[in-house]
């Protein structure tokens, strides 16, 4: 580490997914050799209490309580966007225009026009970019995409895919602002499908049309203060899509699925085989294929923590499984990898771009009860 070149973290927002964040900085030099390496030069925040004691526990050197201080520093090299999505244009924006790298939690924007917008910023100013969808760089989805792309399953014909969780589906839960649609867009649909729109495009291609619906089960919450507020977000959506490709599939994402803390799963199909995957297992991949003897058909499970599958090799032994934190370690390698070299990895804002007009052709289908093209 000595000899390499330090690039400077400015992380915005430091709660959950900050946390997520800043663990993958930490650990990235123990596991990966890349070009460059992360420093957590300083987190910025508006509760400066709050700021100082996640610096301490994180590991970062400084604190800022207003985000456009970080963009006059010479020591910050990377902006890292992990607020509510309300301010995801403004700051990656002015961050591009300021010569900053970018990392930025998806969803990318509040619409297409704000997403299109950052994405114009970020190439006028030649800087490189990602989107953080995470669930991409699990060593068994990253197989799945090896596997699909060999050409192992064939045509793909269907994709079937869920994320669920049950966090709201007490009605007493509090309210929080991902159930305001001023600060985050859209609700579940915008926070959990916008996840499984990503690993659909990566794994079987792009959209061609979608209809779907969307529903509020629970319409007014309890805030903190003790006052009732209406929720203005949906709790579930789902939706049917066809793909460029002529595959077809089937979309839901819910925040009141009772009993599902955090599944995030899909099986594809095709004409040679199937491929199934469920993150609460994550690094385990179920794959079928039809030339397989009569008598031994079936799903087998594979393991993906040999050496040969994607980032297995930088971590442990053959079946000493990792786990969520290592996604980001991994989405951090190629950051770092891209800054490096000069490209911006996929998923990028163009990925952001391309997901955020699926999550709103999804949305406008819901509004008019009828087939969107996804242009």
């Amino acid at each position: 580490m000595r000899n390499k070149t330090k690039v400077g973290i400015g992380l915005i927002g430091y709660k959950f997914m900050g946390k997520a964040h800043s663990h993958a900085y930490r650990d990235l030099p123990f596991f990966f050799e890349t070009g460059v390496v992360p420093e957590l030069r300083a987190i910025a925040g508006r509760d400066e209490d709050g700021l100082k004691k996640a610096a301490e526990k994180m590991g970062w050197q400084s604190y800022e309580t207003d985000w456009r201080q970080l963009l006059e520093r010479d020591d910050i090299d990377i902006i890292d966007i992990c607020t509510p999505n309300i301010s995801h244009a403004e700051i990656a924006i002015a961050a591009a225009e300021a010569g900053k790298h970018l990392i930025c939690e998806k969803p990318l924007a509040m619409s297409v026009k704000e997403a299109k917008s950052m994405l114009q910023a970020v190439k006028k100013a030649g800087v490189v970019h990602m989107i953080c969808h995470n669930y991409r760089f699990a060593p068994a989805v990253q197989w799945a995409k090896q596997l699909i792309d060999q050409g192992r399953i064939g045509k793909i014909n269907h994709i079937r895919a869920v994320y669920l969780q049950d966090w709201l589906v007490d009605p007493y839960s509090p309210y929080v602002w991902r159930l305001n649609k001023q600060l985050s867009g859209s609700g579940t649909h915008g926070d959990l499908a916008a996840h499984i729109i990503d690993l659909a495009r990566f794994l079987v291609g792009e959209f061609q049309s979608v209809v779907g619906m969307m529903e509020t089960f629970t319409k007014m919450r309890c805030s903190n203060d003790g006052m009732m507020k209406e929720v203005d977000v949906d709790d579930a959506s789902v939706f049917l899509a066809r793909f460029r490709n002529g595959a077809i599939g089937t979309f839901e994402a819910t925040r009141v699925a009772g009993g599902n803390r955090n599944a995030n799963r899909f099986e594809i199909n095709g004409d040679k085989g199937s491929i199934r995957w469920d993150f609460e297992n994550m690094n385990q991949l179920q794959l079928y294929l039809t030339d397989d003897p009569l008598g031994m058909q079936g799903f087998r499970t594979i393991n993906c923590t040999e050496s040969c599958h994607p980032y297995a090799a930088g971590y442990w032994p053959s079946g000493h499984i990792i786990g969520y934190e290592h996604t980001f370690i991994n989405l951090a390698k190629e950051l770092m990898d891209g800054i490096s070299k000069g490209y911006s990895p996929s998923p990028n804002f163009e990925d952001g771009v391309n997901n955020q007009i699926v999550l709103e052709s999804v949305e406008k289908s819901a509004q008019n009860g009828s087939w969107v093209n996804v242009s």
